[in-house]
């Protein structure tokens, strides 16, 4: 087998990123993704690409968050797994894949190639995701109108919502941020993440009973690929009422009164009960999303 080249390109050979094919529809996925060309990596043999990343961030972002779009030729696993190892960034890893796609045996070959190449990187799997589109076909999910929402300033109250929020969460990425450096991280992480989406502080929600007794929050945001239900969250003392349908539908609202066309939203595959929350909303699952962690420097 003749030698393999790894290179970075720019914006004169951007167009080599093109030339892999995309059994996976990850083209279709990024249609509003906007990569950088000089965060983007190929792997050549004899010339041609045989496999692909792509590093992503926010347009202010000095260094990638994640990859979210790898692809690897079938038979070329090896090629993925250099690709990978001799990136500048280890960072999370997304593997953005069609809905369903267990059940169509030529995508599943073509996804396992890629695990394959991942693993061997030294990614290991922290969790699969369900991705939602709401679009105006669907029709406006009904506010049940039972709490009260309001705006709030203060992040501190946030914070401290969080903190009692992911007290008990089925959450991974939370779970995660809990086991590294506590609840007081896990807050902090998500606080970090909501001022870094590029939509206005002023759309943060706190909803209360009519008591006035605080029942969880609500994130309607934007982030660089659009609309997004930016977190749905209720506090532990106030689950078991169906609340959380309440503040997504109500989210949903803000955002379509902001303009949105569309809203996109994604929970993980193992919490069912806000799975069930985005059906009733009639949110479809659009796609499926893998998310892995590195774990050595390889």
């Amino acid at each position: 087998m003749t030698e393999l080249v790894i290179r970075a390109l720019d914006q004169s050979d951007a167009h080599l990123f093109d030339a892999l094919p995309d059994p996976l529809g990850a083209r279709q996925a990024h249609e509003l993704t906007r990569h950088r060309p000089d965060w983007k990596r190929v792997a050549l043999r004899d010339g041609e690409v045989v496999a692909r990343g792509a590093w992503w961030g926010g347009p202010d972002d000095t260094a990638p968050l994640n990859i979210n779009w790898f692809d690897v030729a079938e038979g070329e696993e090896e090629a993925g797994v250099e690709l990978l190892r001799t990136a500048p960034w280890r960072v999370e890893l997304e593997m953005n894949l069609p809905a369903g796609w267990r059940e169509d045996p030529a995508l599943r070959a073509a996804a396992e190639t890629r695990f394959t190449a991942v693993r061997k990187a030294g990614y290991e799997l922290l969790v699969e995701r369900l991705l939602y589109r709401w679009t105006p076909e669907h029709g406006l999910p009904e506010r049940p109108g039972r709490l009260e929402f309001r705006p709030e300033p203060d992040d501190a109250v946030f914070f401290d919502l969080l903190r009692r929020i992911h007290s008990v969460t089925l959450d991974a990425h939370a779970l995660k941020a809990v086991e590294e450096g506590g609840l007081d991280r896990a807050a902090q992480e998500e606080l970090d993440f909501f001022h870094w989406c590029p939509s206005p502080r002023e759309w943060w929600q706190i909803a209360y009973t009519p008591q006035g007794e605080a029942v969880g929050i609500h994130i309607p945001a934007h982030n660089p690929s659009g609309p997004c239900i930016g977190f749905i969250g209720v506090v532990p003392e106030q689950r078991g009422r169906g609340y959380a349908y309440d503040l997504l539908a109500e989210c949903t609202h803000c955002l379509v009164g902001q303009g949105a066309e569309f809203v996109s939203g994604a929970t993980d595959r193992g919490n069912f009960p806000m799975a069930r929350n985005f059906a009733r909303a009639g949110c479809p699952v659009v796609r499926e999303r893998l998310n892995y962690r590195p774990t050595r420097t390889g």
